[in-house]
């Protein structure tokens, strides 16, 4: 089933996520729910919080990047319960989009190598050493869970100058091509 995503302005999306365990309610359906609705919206990642969802899971399914970045080929992963414990490099600077923000994209910089432990959708534990454009993208949705949105990486100054536009996409004010719900009006906008 395909989710609304939540516009920027949803308080969910500044809130820590939970973790879950095994016997999270309807886990499978919600994981496959997640995927169908990031393929649905063009998403190279989506995270439980941007469905209105507060818990700790994201997907990211990279291949939208392989032309520019062939490293990334086959890349798709489910992360539950992640915590990046470590950072490291200079911070690089890359445009960066969000479903949760239809058409805007913004200038982000991020370190360009982390490592993470999570679980699969088996309960299984990983932790591995993710750089380049992995790694940023990884942060990306890492940041959705950890309640910090896009705008909340870029500079005071910048934020101010796209007032208007974070406004109006919280207002639903926006062209976009998947279902959305809109913090500042109650239906859902297709």
């Amino acid at each position: 089933m395909i989710l609304p995503v939540l516009a920027y302005g949803n308080p969910v999306l500044k809130k820590k996520a939970q973790k879950i365990d095994p016997d999270y309610p309807e886990l499978k359906q919600f994981i496959s729910d997640l995927w169908e609705t990031m393929y649905q919206a063009d998403g190279v990642g989506l995270a439980a919080p941007q469905v209105n969802c507060s818990i700790r899971i994201f997907a990211i399914d990279a291949s939208a990047f392989v032309k520019d970045h062939p490293e990334v080929e086959g890349f798709k992963k489910l992360f539950i319960n992640a915590e990046i414990y470590k950072e490291e490099g200079e911070e690089w600077i890359f445009n960066e989009g969000c479903l949760s923000f239809p058409g805007m994209r913004e200038d982000v910089s991020r370190k360009p190598v982390i490592w993470i432990r999570w679980v699969d959708e088996d309960f299984q534990p990983h932790d591995e050493k993710f750089e380049g454009i992995l790694g940023r993208v990884i942060q990306h949705e890492y940041d959705h869970i950890e309640g910090i949105l896009m705008v909340d990486r870029i500079n005071s100054l910048k934020r101010v100058l796209l007032n208007r536009r974070l406004n109006d996409i919280s207002k639903g004010d926006v062209d976009v091509s998947y279902k959305m719900l809109f913090p500042h009006i109650k239906k859902r906008k297709k």
